[in-house]
């Protein structure tokens, strides 16, 4: 593994938003991911950093390069020391916003990925990780 096959960007302004985002399409690209898949990724690294800003306080992106047999995917954990989610069934409730994102939620972003998993709870922060396979 690579150096660029594993990192993480602090996210803690608007700015960091941008800054994942490009990270983000960059690996994607050197993984030969297709536009369509380079822009799901994008596009739910874009709403899970903007939640790990806006509701979290700020936290961090990590990365991985991760390899399955034959399968080459890309795994992104966004990381936050904030509140967390009171109510993690309604949060993952199709339709249902707290407003301010993208508008895709916790729901639309788990339908850009192939893999999502959300850990969190009051008072003990938000852990969201994806990953998206070739």
């Amino acid at each position: 593994m690579s150096a660029a096959d594993t990192g993480s960007l602090p996210l803690r302004s608007e700015q960091d938003i941008v800054f994942a985002r490009q990270a983000v399409r960059q690996i994607a690209q050197r993984l030969r991911f297709s536009l369509v898949d380079q822009t799901k990724m994008v596009t739910a690294s874009s709403e899970l950093a903007r939640n790990a800003l806006v509701y979290g306080g700020g936290g961090d992106m990590h990365w991985d390069v991760v390899r399955n047999g034959a399968r080459t995917g890309l795994r992104l954990a966004f990381v936050d020391a904030g509140p967390g989610i009171a109510d993690l069934s309604l949060a993952l409730t199709d339709g249902w916003t707290s407003g301010g994102g993208l508008g895709l939620g916790l729901t639309g972003t788990r339908r850009l990925v192939n893999d999502f998993e959300i850990d969190s709870a009051p008072g003990r922060g938000t852990r969201v990780t994806i990953t998206r396979w070739q």
